[in-house]
C-alpha cells in the first residue's frame, strides 16, 4: 500500500523550497540534483522495504514495558539499525558534528518518507533531531564531541523532558531539581511524563535533555536550566558505562502511536542520577525553544506524513472497491467507487490538502537553511511560519485521516483495514509540542508584532506580488486587514480570534504556494495532471472556506464571557 511520495517531494523541493538556490551556496554545495535524487530514492527503498511492513505490528503489538526497560516489537531493532547503518540520521547534521551537512529541508524529506511509512516509529529519529539542535547551539565543546557524533548517526537517540504531572503547558511550574555535586555536575531528581521514546531497546544509550531547577532558582520560567542526562554515564573512552538512575516507571496506554513508547521517567530514585548543565544556568527556556521550534516543524511534518499515508490507503481502496452504477451514466453496471462524484471530491480534497501541507512545511523548513546561511529575512520568515506549519499541518493530518475513514465506508471503522489507525495516530499531533491553541496565541501575541509588524507585512507583500486568483487575493487582503487590526485589540479579543486567524493565514500561504505549483506543473504525465487538479481544487474550494472564517477572526471575546463558567455545565 505504501509508495514513497518521491515525485511530489522533488517537485516541492524544486519549486517551493527552491533547493537549487541552496545548492548554489558553498555551505550546501553537496545538495546537487543527483545527490537529492539518490537520497529520496534510497530512503524510499528503506521505508518501503523495512519500515512500512512494521506499521501494523507497531499498532497491534506496540512497545511493551518490562522491569528491565521498554521492548520494541519484533523487527524494529533491525529496521532501526539499518537506518543507522545507512547514515540516514546524518543527512542534515553539520559536518563538524559528524553529519553530511545537507540542507535541513532534505532531512525533512527523509523524515517525511519514513513517517509516512511508519509514523510512530519515525518519532525516534525525529526527537533525536531536536536533541542535536540543542547541543549544537548550546552544548559545550566537550559535550558536543562526546555526544553529537553518536546522536548524528542515530546510534544513540535523544529525548526532550519538559512535562511534569503538575506542569503541562505551564513549563514554569516544573519541580525537578538539579543539585550541584561540587565537581561541575548535578544530581537530578524528579519525574517527567509524556516522554516519547523515553526508553527502548534499539540503541545502547539514550540522551535525555531535562529541564530542572537549581537551588535558589527564581520562580517560573526564569529559574529553569537545561541538563544533559544520559541513560548510561560515559566511561573514560566515551562509551556507555554505569546506569545513571533513570528509570521508566510506566508507558502510557494511548489512543494511537502505539509503536512510540510514551514514558513516565523517574530521575534519581537512588539519588544517583548525574547530569551536566547545557549552556548557562537559567538558560533552559532559551535552549528549550531551540528544541521546540525544530520539533514544531517536525510535528507539522507528521501531519503531512499521516495525510499522505491515509490518502494512499483511500486511493487504493477506491480503485478496488466496486459499488453501485455511476449516476447519470445510463448503465446499470456497478463501478469502482472512484468513479462516483462525491468520492472523487473527497479524494481530490485529500490530495490537495496533503500537497498543501507539504508545501507549507517544506517552505518553512527551507527557511531554517536560509537562516543558517544568514540570508536577510530567513530567520524572521521561519519565525512567523513555524506556528502555521505546526498547527495547520496537524489540522490537515487529522482532516485527511478522517476523510480516509469515510472513503472506506463501514470498513473504515473496522480496525483490520488500517484506516482508523491513521486517525488515531494523528490525533495527538495538534496537542503535543505546544497545542495548536498555543501556536495561535504565539502567532498573534508575538509573531505579528515582530519588527513592528514588518515581518507579517513582508509575508503579505510576497503573497500579493504573486497571487493571481481573485479569491486568493481576497483572502490575503482579509488576512492583512485582520492581522494589522489585532495590534489594537485587548488580550481576550486577540486570543479569541487567534485560531480562526491562524487558519486563514495558513490557507492563504498554502494557496499562494499551491497556485504557483499549479502554474509550474507542466507536462501530460499522471503526476502533472494530478498536481494541476489538486492545486486548482485548493484555490477554488479550500481558499474560499478560509475566507468564511473572517467573522470569527474579527469577533470580540464578549460572547465567550457572556455567561459564568458554571453555565457550561448546564
Amino acid at each position: 500500500m505504501f509508495t514513497p511520495a518521491t515525485a511530489d517531494q522533488r517537485f516541492v523541493l524544486d519549486h517551493v523550497a527552491r533547493i537549487a538556490d541552496l545548492a548554489a551556496t558553498d555551505r550546501f554545495a553537496a545538495a546537487s540534483d543527483d545527490v537529492v535524487d539518490a537520497v529520496l530514492e534510497g530512503v524510499g527503498q528503506l521505508a518501503a522495504g523495512e519500515w512500512a511492513p512494521l506499521l501494523r505490528a507497531g499498532d497491534t503489538v506496540g512497545a511493551k514495558w518490562t522491569p528491565e526497560g521498554v521492548v520494541m516489537p519484533d523487527g524494529f531493532v533491525k529496521a532501526y539499525h539499518d537506518y543507522v547503518e545507512g547514515g540516514w540520521g546524518t543527512i542534515g547534521v553539520p559536518e563538524e558534528f559528524g553529519g553530511q551537512g545537507l540542507p535541513f529541508v532534505i532531512q525533512t524529506a527523509v523524515l517525511d518518507t519514513l513517517g509516512t511509512a511508519n509514523m510512530g516509529f519515525a518519532l525516534a529519529p525525529t526527537l533525536t533531531v531536536g536533541a542535536i539542535e540543542a547541543l549544537a547551539h548550546h552544548g559545550s565543546p566537550e559535550q558536543q564531541a562526546l555526544y553529537l557524533p553518536h546522536l548524528a548517526t542515530g546510534a544513540w537517540t535523544g529525548t526532550m523532558n519538559l512535562t511534569e504531572p503538575q506542569a503541562g503547558s505551564d513549563v514554569g511550574a516544573l519541580r525537578t531539581t538539579a543539585t550541584p555535586r561540587g565537581d561541575g555536575t548535578f544530581l537530578i531528581k524528579g519525574t517527567k511524563i509524556y516522554i516519547s521514546f523515553g526508553d527502548h531497546d534499539m540503541a545502547p544509550n539514550i540522551v535525555h535533555l531535562v529541564l530542572a531547577r537549581t537551588p535558589g532558582a527564581p520562580a517560573g520560567t526564569k529559574g529553569i536550566s537545561l541538563f544533559l542526562v544520559p541513560k548510561y554515564r560515559l566511561t573514560d573512552d566515551g562509551t556507555p558505562g554505569d546506569f545513571n538512575d533513570v528509570r521508566v516507571v510506566s508507558i502510557e496506554h494511548k489512543m494511537g502511536l502505539h509503536a512510540s513508547p510514551t514514558c513516565v521517567l523517574s530521575f534519581g530514585d537512588q539519588d544517583d542520577c548525574v547530569g551536566e548543565l547545557i549552556g548557562a544556568e537559567y538558560g533552559g527556556i532559551r535552549a528549550m525553544f531551540t528544541m521546540m521550534n525544530n520539533a514544531r516543524l517536525n510535528v507539522g511534518l507528521q501531519g503531512v506524513q499521516v495525510a499522505e499515508a491515509a490518502t494512499q490507503a483511500a486511493v487504493s481502496y477506491a480503485l478496488d472497491r466496486v459499488q453501485s452504477p455511476r449516476a447519470g451514466s445510463g448503465s446499470a453496471e456497478s463501478v469502482k467507487i472512484v468513479e462516483h462524484p462525491d468520492v472523487r471530491r473527497m479524494l481530490l480534497r485529500m490530495k490537495a490538502q496533503t500537497q498543501a501541507a507539504r508545501a507549507l512545511v517544506y517552505y518553512a523548513a527551507a527557511q531554517v537553511d536560509r537562516a543558517t546561511l544568514r540570508e536577510v529575512g530567513g530567520q524572521e520568515r521561519l519565525d512567523i511560519l513555524t506556528p502555521l506549519a505546526k498547527a495547520h499541518g496537524t489540522d490537515i493530518g487529522n482532516e485527511v485521516a478522517s476523510i480516509g475513514i469515510q472513503i472506506h465506508g463501514g470498513m473504515g471503522y473496522i480496525e483490520e483495514t488500517g484506516a482508523a489507525q491513521f486517525f488515531r495516530d494523528a490525533r495527538i499531533t495538534p496537542i503535543y509540542e505546544g497545542t495548536n491553541g498555543i501556536q495561535a496565541a504565539d502567532l498573534v501575541g508575538r509573531k505579528l508584532g515582530m519588527d513592528n509588524g514588518g515581518v507579517f507585512a513582508r509575508l503579505i507583500a510576497d503573497m500579493r506580488a504573486e497571487a493571481q486568483d481573485g479569491g486568493l487575493v481576497a483572502l490575503i487582503d482579509a488576512c492583512d486587514e485582520i492581522g494589522r487590526g489585532m495590534a489594537g485589540m485587548d488580550a481576550d479579543d486577540k486570543l479569541a480570534a487567534s485560531y480562526p486567524f491562524l487558519t486563514m493565514l495558513s490557507v492563504a500561504t498554502c494557496g499562494w504556494l499551491m497556485e504557483r505549483s499549479g502554474r509550474l506543473a507542466t507536462g501530460d504525465d499522471a503526476f502533472a495532471q494530478m498536481k494541476r487538479a489538486a492545486c486548482a481544487f485548493y484555490v477554488a474550494q479550500i481558499v474560499p472556506e478560509a475566507l468564511g472564517l473572517r467573522a470569527a477572526a474579527s469577533a470580540s471575546a464578549a460572547v465567550l464571557y457572556s455567561v459564568p463558567a458554571e453555565a457550561f455545565a448546564a
